[in-house]
């Protein structure tokens, strides 16, 4: 008499599969939304950085340009021009001089007077689907700003991250 074992078949299950393939969604699901929020942060960097830059510029033109700002970038030493996307080109760049109530679209209170300067970075292309701070600003007193969509204020969230 002969023994016969039953063998299973070697495989995985369509039931398996479908498990395996509902966490491999779910970790999809939470991992881009982190990613992206990690990208616009960077670009949101490579904004403020530009700004203060600029303001840099900006102090050393006046210390040696007869005590005035100016908002031609080209003498600055940029070489983008104002209002003209700059770096990975997820900003746009406006630099007022005088600073102006609203300088690029970016609304500020109490503008500082002559001789002063504004440097206004807008979000453009898939950076303006970061709602939270879509413009940043640094003016000649040293003050930033940021808003979100509709203008809301959001200038301490911004800047800090």
């Amino acid at each position: 008499m002969e023994l016969r074992v039953a063998r299973r078949e070697q495989g995985f299950t369509l039931i398996e599969l479908m498990v395996v393939v509902v966490i491999a969604t779910i970790l999809v699901s939470l991992a881009v939304p982190s990613y992206m929020n990690n990208v616009r942060q960077s670009r949101r960097t490579e904004a403020k950085t530009t700004l203060l830059d600029v303001a840099g510029r900006e102090e050393s033109y006046f210390s040696t340009n007869g005590s005035q700002y100016t908002p031609a970038t080209a003498s600055l030493g940029l070489n983008v021009a104002n209002g003209a996307a700059f770096g990975s080109g997820y900003y746009t760049l406006t630099v007022c001089s005088p600073a102006g109530a609203a300088c690029g679209g970016l609304a500020i209170p109490n503008p500082p007077a002559a001789p002063s300067y504004q440097v206004v970075a807008t979000a453009i292309g898939s950076q303006v689907n970061d709602t939270q701070c879509l413009q940043f600003g640094v003016d000649s007193t040293g003050q930033q700003y940021a808003t979100g969509t509709g203008g809301a204020v959001n200038t301490a969230y911004c800047w800090a991250n």
